[in-house]
């Protein structure tokens, strides 16, 4: 049988670097060696990007020979960037690169152009899903329960006035308790929460170091639930997990470094709560122009019962202790059966777009 050749793509320069690189580490385990001739592709916190074989840990690849993928559509040949000789040729990509530059389109364009199918959404579902405060806005308008919250751009933090008033508008129409966040970054990285007003202004001020674009939402007492989506045109749903943290919130020490914080799968609730999530998460991706795979997070208010969407996220963690592929596991598609699938999702997604026509005829 010929082998399927994979591309893993991961690492990137964004502050999630670290996270990208332990979900490709996990990927490249599970990856069956008889279905797949495994190549891995490390980028380096300087946009490079470096080849080497499944045999090598994944950040050691960092250190090994400069690729490039040229940007022809039908090539897929890794070129090496010293001697331009081909190196190896992809069938599909699986990019696991998270945050700016691997999860919000900007790589999925350069894909795209080089016509290499790959794993998850396109350059629009893509951008979409990595903006939450885009996100929150089309979730809005398609009637989706979500929280209130407001956008502050980092330029009105310029002066000690534009910062004051940003503030003002915040405390005015959310009041406290309230979420800071850069709106297009994961991992709950330059998260803040907010209890009391004096503290809203830092909080402002930390998540600009990271984005241009900050939202700030209202804070919600209840339970953070997770549904994973797997699928193209007909996706599917995941029973739902909970985690269930005891920092202050589900941060980045809490996700990555606690060792305290349980993922709770499946999650225990009301018999009509778990197809509700799910009918949700399906709209939420389809709205969002979702493709292979997503996982929807919620909270559900300890007061009311009701659920609200927080985000949605197109590439999500992918460790085998990772939420999406828990979910998974606890729906009946273990690990890598799971990568399996996406790889076919991604050659079927590939083989559509390769059918549309290019060249415009008449009649």
């Amino acid at each position: 049988m010929t082998k399927l050749r994979v591309g893993l793509v991961y690492g990137g320069r964004s502050v999630e670097h670290e996270v990208s690189i332990a979900s490709a580490t996990s990927i490249r385990e599970a990856l069956d060696p008889a279905r797949y001739d495994v190549k891995l592709i490390a980028i380096d916190p300087q946009g490079r990007w470096h080849l080497g074989g499944p045999a090598l840990l994944p950040e050691a690849v960092l250190a090994e020979r400069e690729v490039t993928l040229p940007a022809i559509p039908g090539q897929r040949t890794l070129v090496s960037v010293e001697g331009g000789e081909d190196e190896a040729a992809l069938d599909v990509i699986l990019p696991i690169v998270h945050g700016a530059g691997g999860e919000d389109g900007s790589l999925q364009g350069f894909l795209e152009i080089a016509g290499v199918p790959y794993v998850g959404a396109g350059v629009l579902g893509s951008a979409l899903q990595m903006d939450k405060e885009v996100t929150k806005r089309l979730l809005h308008a398609a009637g989706l329960p979500v929280l209130p919250g407001i956008l502050v751009r980092a330029h009105e933090l310029a002066t000690p006035a534009g910062a004051e008033a940003a503030a003002e508008r915040a405390l005015s129409e959310i009041g406290l308790p309230l979420f800071v966040k850069p709106a297009c970054l994961g991992s709950s990285v330059g998260v803040g929460k907010v209890t009391q007003a004096s503290e809203l202004i830092p909080a402002l001020h930390e998540a600009a170091r990271y984005d241009e674009k900050i939202l700030v939402e209202r804070g919600v007492s209840g339970r953070e639930l997770e549904i994973a989506v797997l699928g193209n045109e007909s996706p599917e749903a995941s029973l739902p997990g909970e985690i269930v943290s005891h920092a202050d919130f589900y941060d980045y020490e809490a996700k990555y470094v606690a060792e305290g914080t349980e993922l709770i799968v499946p999650a225990e609730l009301p018999s009509d709560v778990t197809p509700q999530l799910q009918a949700m998460a399906i709209e939420a991706f389809v709205l969002l122009e979702g493709a292979g795979m997503a996982r929807v997070d919620f909270f559900l208010e300890h007061e009311t019962g009701r659920p609200f969407v927080n985000e949605v996220n197109s590439l999500p963690g992918f460790t085998e202790g990772s939420m999406y592929p828990k979910l998974w596991h606890a729906s009946g598609l273990p690990y890598p059966a799971l990568l399996d699938r996406l790889i076919e999702l991604a050659l079927e997604r590939g083989r559509t777009r390769d059918a549309l026509e290019r060249t415009y005829r008449r009649g």
